[in-house]
């Protein structure tokens, strides 16, 4: 399938592991814990371990909607609209699809508990109204995960991700919560991951069962979906470097965002492997310098986190987004990242995403205790809630809180 391409095999992503001379040395020293973390299984043979390579002919996880489907969205934007509802209300008993919906609770339950994740195309954003493109989101977005996370404290619901690098008044510029707008206004939003258009490491976002993403225009080049298997990375861990696991499994971690707690990096209960980190909250970046009076990570822990990186683009999956594309991927056990780009001169060649945090009351996960807290904020804390369909000002969201 032409959209897709595939990193190298998992035997391939082993040996830069093993054969890395400080890895090879490190593993030597710690010959007196070489076990896993008690309770930590062996290997994980699960349908989320998976590589790349798993997808070079098949394109099972990209749903192509048709002329029906098509048909059964415009019809349910309209039923909603005749409800005369606020937007944030829409649920599948008020956006019927009778033919798709059924698809879509199978792809809700791939994405929680098959591959982790799933591709939603044949939207065109040139024939729908902003409003009316982010109900389809919205109402589509229902059947895969209904319950949707505040992206701050200031409780704005849709984050936007625009890519803008033409001279156009600020208020255009900004964006909201937790996303990426290539503004060189100052070194600070150049750097930062949500404006700059720089490639971007394998992370998680700090909170949400489900990540999920409209895609209203691309870049003119580069910009790629990229993701690779936390239990694929885990996979190869285990049975090369059980101790860059107890690495990751230990409680030691300290992260500096949204506020200085310590706690693991990897977690397992319920027979689930749960991933959850971000290297700028652990290292800082030139947009989110590291207080100094904050302990610094050991060799230790940087080594695991360049494992991490190093297996997880060795099996990554590479999908060329299309306009009207949606996306959702399992925050728990996927990693994601960006590829750098470049935007062009027409509005249709500037990278432009809205992105949501999302739970499942019927397929969520357990969360981990030591990750309630950003759960609680982002699904149970009551309190204002904006729906942005446009960019908005800067003072709207937090650049501090959340650096992904």
């Amino acid at each position: 399938m032409g959209p897709v391409a595939a990193g190298p095999v998992l035997a391939a992503a082993a040996a830069p592991v093993v054969g890395t001379p400080s890895l090879a040395l490190r593993a030597k020293a710690n010959a007196d814990v070489p076990a896993l973390p008690a309770g930590f299984p062996a290997h994980l043979p699960d349908k989320l371990a998976w590589t790349g390579s798993d997808f070079n002919k098949s394109s099972e996880h990209i749903l192509v909607l048709d002329g029906l489907g098509l048909a059964e969205v415009r019809a349910a934007i309209e039923y909603y609209k005749s409800l005369g509802q606020d937007g944030d209300l829409v649920e599948p008993s008020s956006f019927p699809l009778p033919t798709l919906g059924p698809l879509l609770r199978a792809l809700s339950r791939d994405v929680h508990s098959g591959r982790g994740f799933c591709v939603i195309r044949g939207l065109n954003p040139a024939s729908y109204s902003v409003e009316d493109l982010t109900l389809a989101y919205l109402g589509v977005q229902s059947y895969i995960a209904e319950q949707r996370g505040r992206q701050d404290k200031r409780g704005n619901m849709l984050g936007q991700c625009l890519y803008a690098t033409f001279n156009a008044p600020r208020r255009l510029l900004m964006v909201g919560a937790v996303h990426i707008v290539a503004d060189n206004s100052t070194k600070q939003m150049a750097e930062h991951h949500r404006h700059s258009t720089k490639a971007i490491t394998f992370h998680n976002e700090e909170a949400g069962d489900v990540v999920g993403w409209l895609t209203r225009s691309t870049a003119a080049a580069g910009g790629k979906c990229i993701i690779a298997s936390a239990y694929t990375v885990y996979n190869v861990l285990a049975a090369t470097r059980p101790d860059v696991i107890r690495t990751l499994a230990r409680s030691d971690w300290p992260f500096a965002m949204p506020r200085f707690h310590c706690r693991p990096v990897v977690f397992y209960q319920d027979s689930k492997l749960i991933m959850n980190f971000g290297r700028a909250a652990l290292m800082g970046s030139a947009a989110h310098p590291r207080p100094q009076h904050l302990p610094a990570l050991t060799a230790r822990q940087v080594e695991a986190l360049d494992a991490i990186e190093t297996i997880a683009q060795a099996t990554q999956l590479e999908i060329q987004t299309q306009a009207g594309d949606m996306h959702f991927i399992n925050n728990l056990a996927i990693l994601h990242r960006r590829e750098g780009f470049a935007n062009g001169q027409a509005a249709t060649e500037k990278r432009h995403l809205v992105r949501m945090r999302l739970r499942s009351a019927e397929h969520g996960w357990r969360i981990p205790r030591e990750l309630a807290a950003e759960w609680d904020e982002a699904f149970k804390k009551q309190g204002v809630r904006h729906w942005h369909v446009e960019p908005m000002p800067h003072y709207f969201f937090s650049m501090r809180m959340h650096p992904n």
